[in-house]
């Protein structure tokens, strides 16, 4: 791992292009779980670039609060919490189709915002 979050940065893209992919397919579960993982990777790269722990759910939950006053931007709490109900979609298969495509262009930006930041 490099100290600038590069390889968790790498791999939200990359989970980010899955996850168009499969809502492109209309495997809404699949597309649910690749969006939280292109959030929450996201997240670990902001979060090991600056040193901060970043191996839980809280961690990451935590590092989003810590982003949010650092850089007075509470849209990313706002999408981190959109990217946690398709972590739970990709569990339950409780969204429509239309309402996980919201939410990943919610992650799409929450991605680029992130990018910024690590």
């Amino acid at each position: 791992m490099t100290s600038n979050g590069s390889t968790y940065s790498d791999t939200g893209h990359e989970f980010l292009a899955r996850a168009r992919s499969y809502l492109a397919e209309d495997d809404l579960r699949q597309a649910s779980e690749k969006g939280w993982g292109a959030a929450a990777q996201m997240v670990k790269a902001a979060a090991e670039t600056r040193g901060w722990p970043h191996h839980s759910h809280r961690d990451l939950f935590r590092t989003v609060t810590r982003l949010v006053d650092e850089t007075g931007d509470g849209e990313l709490r706002s999408s981190f919490g959109i990217a946690a109900a398709l972590h739970t979609n990709s569990y339950e298969g409780w969204l429509d189709r239309d309402t996980v495509e919201d939410h990943l262009t919610h992650v799409g930006e929450l991605v680029e915002r992130l990018d910024a930041l690590s």
